[in-house]
């Protein structure tokens, strides 16, 4: 199998894949850049990713990939015995599914517009006010997740790449500390999957 190549940046969410591309044993190299600042890096990134963002992945082929749901699931299919999802076949794979696109699509946006709130909106009242809701929704969205995953793993007794989005984003606001508080099941998660050591080696570096 040829090299991948992983662009991110530290404490992003290019952590997550990093961690399935060690688990999963796939050849790869890291590209590390600080993807908002202008040169020569951010200049090369929009070239392959138009949104500017990272993961991005390029591919042995020099195909591009940008989403990291997509790079999981990819990855799975290239080297299943890092066991990043469940099969088709197992009863798993509808909660896998399920929460994976929670992640993504509910809890991410939260990141979007909560980090930068008067890029969306109006300096002053109206960003106060577009920051608190989006962290209003995010504690809501975690809450709900919490009451749905399991133990050892967000799966159960089977790992998966959602535990590395849990043990990533327990990092990110608001923290490891309201996470014990208000989500412990998600924190048992994170807590259980840094025992991998290419978890922990990643998250060193990152965090």
């Amino acid at each position: 199998m040829n090299e991948y190549e992983l662009i991110g940046s530290p404490g992003c969410g290019s952590a997550i894949i990093e961690m399935a591309l060690r688990i999963s044993g796939v050849p790869h190299r890291l590209t590390d850049l600080p993807y908002l600042e202008p040169g020569p890096g951010r200049d090369r990134l929009l070239k392959l990713n138009p949104l500017g963002q990272v993961p991005t992945l390029v591919l042995p082929d020099g195909r591009v990939m940008t989403e990291s749901a997509a790079m999981l699931l990819h990855l799975h299919d290239v080297a299943p015995q890092g066991q990043l999802a469940p099969s088709a076949d197992e009863p798993e794979r509808v909660s896998f599914l399920h929460l994976l696109l929670r992640l993504v699509g509910a809890v991410y946006p939260t990141f979007t517009f909560g980090d930068d709130p008067p890029k969306w909106t109006l300096a002053g009242p109206a960003a106060d006010r577009l920051h608190d809701t989006v962290m209003a929704r995010r504690a809501d969205l975690w809450r709900e997740i919490n009451a749905q995953v399991g133990a050892p793993h967000v799966l159960g007794t089977r790992f998966s790449g959602l535990d590395l989005y849990i043990t990533t984003m327990t990092h990110w606001r608001p923290g490891r500390d309201w996470f014990k508080t208000h989500c412990p099941a998600l924190m048992a998660v994170a807590l259980q999957a840094e025992k991998n050591p290419h978890v922990a080696a990643v998250l060193k570096r990152h965090f």
